[in-house]
């Protein structure tokens, strides 16, 4: 608070901390609401080759809806943290590549995907403040500007593979497509698991509340069954027994083909079996998402001077 002093009959104001001021009232908080695309990056689909690790192997087809909620605290000039919800919907289906394996293989899913997360930011452009109007070429002003970040953190997810059987969606988890459960077979997988954020963004402000933005994420997962592919095939007759036909045909569809040896002409047969690989268990599976970001700055309350 100013003090004045008198000198020769006049009155001297002492200048507060303008620099202090405008940093202590600078809005902190912030309410992030995002919408656009997801993909999934693992086994099924892919591009029209042997199957290749991160973005390399994105099948734009399968894009997918996203939706995103979320708050932000910065608590330096560069740094902030961001705690959020994300809804994905993320898909793959072999019959999108024409890659021969994988296109024979036949398999697709579906899975509704919740995640939440908490994530670190760290400014490369410094926020600028200015004119509410934003108006030219005023002294002492700067406008309003972009700002852009990188982003790291952890979370947790659901998951819930599903593929269409005679016209409806089916959970796969519970039919142990791999022989999850049954003699020899691997155990049964979470649907939930751990998942690495990262990715970059960026964001103009409009005025002093309201901005708008861009961000692309990136996940690493620890887990290889997002779309229910991770190993060999199991024995289709067993599975066929324990878990029934449903199960049966959604662990191997495989397309049935002819022999080129014999003409084309003979009798079909499916060219998977017990034991041959399925999926690729030494990678696991990934998802990202691109969104277009609407962000509201919490004004900080004003403190108004008492009457008395």
């Amino acid at each position: 608070m100013a003090t004045a002093q008198y000198k020769g009959g006049k009155r001297k104001g002492i200048r507060t901390n303008s620099k202090f001021a405008n940093k202590r009232n600078k809005p902190r908080k912030e309410y992030i609401i995002g919408i656009g695309a997801s993909n999934f990056l693992g086994e099924l689909g892919g591009a029209n080759q042997i199957g290749t690790n991160f973005v390399k192997d994105l099948e734009f087809t399968a894009t997918r809806p996203s939706f995103a909620l979320g708050m932000r605290y910065k608590f330096a000039k560069r740094w902030a943290v961001k705690g959020g919800f994300h809804y994905l919907l993320l898909s793959g289906n072999d019959k999108l590549t024409k890659e021969p394996f994988r296109n024979n293989r036949n398999l697709s899913f579906r899975s509704h995907t919740f995640e939440l997360s908490v994530q670190g930011e760290f400014y490369f452009t410094k926020e600028q403040s200015g004119h509410i109007y934003k108006i030219k070429n005023a002294k002492g002003m700067k406008s309003y500007d972009y700002q852009g970040y990188l982003f790291v953190g952890i979370g947790g997810f659901y998951y819930n593979p599903q593929a269409k059987y005679r016209g409806n969606w089916v959970n796969l988890q519970p039919l142990g497509t791999e022989g999850q459960g049954l003699a020899g077979g691997p155990k049964k997988y979470s649907r939930v698991s751990i998942c690495i954020p990262y990715g970059i963004g960026g964001k103009y402000a409009i005025n002093k509340e309201w901005a708008v933005g861009l961000e692309l994420g990136i996940r690493k997962t620890f887990t290889d069954y997002i779309d229910d592919v991770s190993g060999v095939y199991y024995d289709n007759n067993a599975i066929f027994l324990a878990k029934g036909e449903a199960a049966a045909t959604l662990a191997d569809p495989s397309l049935l083909n002819f022999p080129e040896e014999l003409g084309g002409n003979s009798t079909p047969y499916k060219q998977t079996a017990a034991g041959q690989q399925r999926g690729d268990k030494t990678d696991k599976d990934a998802y990202m998402f691109l969104n277009v970001t609407v962000n509201y700055k919490v004004p900080n309350k004003r403190r108004t001077r008492s009457k008395f």
